[in-house]
């Protein structure tokens, strides 16, 4: 059942469109994220979910309510900024009861603990943010959004001034949270691995507009668009001609696809580094350069009517290969893989 409903919600600064015609349902007890670029509308749209911005048009529904007009007080959230904005002269236990003043004090040094319990930092109560490091900051952040019982919470890019592997544990843990307190969850980001990682589902957007919404696998497997295709995850475009129905030319090779394309079509045919195969008979390319990147290694290949592509290959596989720069290897295209667009990548 859904919780939030957002119907043609549009939004407009003098002449730019921040949004234009944003509609999207968000189930109860879901974990969405907004991924997008800068300047995408990601946070133009949580703010208006928030209340803190009015949209130029549409409708906001939460819980069943319209509240497209209502104050943020009276849309039952909490949430979480990329600041932190703690209140530096208040300890943690009092950033943390702020919002809870409507209790009594036996009831809300309870609750107070249960949150610092909750975000792993009981002992901290006493302590400023000054005293905290970034990590624990945020948590503490988390902690008193959570404070009040919200049904909603609201993430805007709260893991981006943080270290790796500070992002990757509160990532655990913020999605923990969320299955444990059984939260309806909205996260603002730019990162594609934090995306990938925590949602249930992705909407990816650009120019104020949803280009595609669905599972991390769907969005990463099966994108609708050459942006999708280019903003999630590494990929490699080559335009192509469409030399029949389902087949298309790319450099010397013939590939069927699978598709319906008007023969003489321009298409961009779309693959994914780890998708490409190195094969004894395939065709030949050249390694240019190599990049280690831990568990694998994505080396730059140069091939007769194909350009430069990346090509990613698992550690292992380039030692008993012996590739390196200059090295001449065979390649194939699973077919299965290939996604085709219409038009040229500009």
């Amino acid at each position: 059942m859904a919780y939030l409903v957002l119907s043609d919600i549009a939004k407009s600064y003098g002449q730019f469109r921040a949004l234009d015609g944003v509609t999207l349902s968000v189930d109860a007890g879901e974990f969405v994220c907004f991924l997008g670029p800068s300047g995408c509308g990601k946070t133009s749209l949580l703010r208006i979910i928030a209340g803190l911005d009015r949209q130029s048009a549409g409708r906001v529904e939460i819980a069943g309510k319209d509240c497209s007009a209502a104050p943020p007080e009276q849309r039952d959230y909490g949430i979480v900024f990329q600041s932190y904005a703690l209140f530096p002269n208040l300890t943690v236990a009092q950033n943390v009861a702020y919002g809870l003043e409507s209790r009594d004090k036996a009831a809300m040094a309870q609750r107070v603990a249960e949150m610092l319990e909750l975000v792993g930092l009981p002992e901290s109560a006493g302590r400023y943010p000054g005293q905290l490091s970034g990590g624990q900051q945020q948590r503490i952040a988390l902690a008193r959004a959570l404070a009040p019982a919200p049904r909603l919470l609201l993430l805007d890019e709260p893991l981006s001034a943080l270290d790796a592997r500070v992002r990757l544990s509160l990532r655990r843990q913020i999605r923990a949270l969320h299955d444990r307190l059984g939260l309806t969850t909205i996260l603002v980001t730019h990162d594609q691995e934090e995306a990938l990682t925590l949602a249930d589902r992705v909407v990816v957007m650009n120019h104020g507009r949803i280009e595609q919404a669905g599972p991390p696998d769907e969005i990463y497997a099966r994108p609708h668009s050459l942006f999708v295709a280019g903003f999630v995850g590494a990929m490699n475009f080559f335009p192509v001609t469409a030399t029949g129905s389902s087949s298309v030319q790319l450099g010397p090779l013939s590939l069927s696809c699978g598709h319906d394309h008007a023969v003489g079509a321009a298409l961009t045919l779309c693959v994914r580094p780890e998708d490409i195969r190195l094969a004894s008979t395939g065709l030949p390319a050249r390694v240019e350069s190599v990049d280690f990147l831990g568990p694998f290694h994505r080396a730059l290949l140069s091939a007769e009517g194909l350009g430069s592509f990346a090509i990613d290959v698992a550690a292992d596989q380039m030692r008993d290969l012996g590739l390196a720069t200059g090295s001449e290897v065979g390649i194939s295209f699973p077919l299965d893989r290939l996604r085709l667009f219409p038009g040229h990548p500009s």
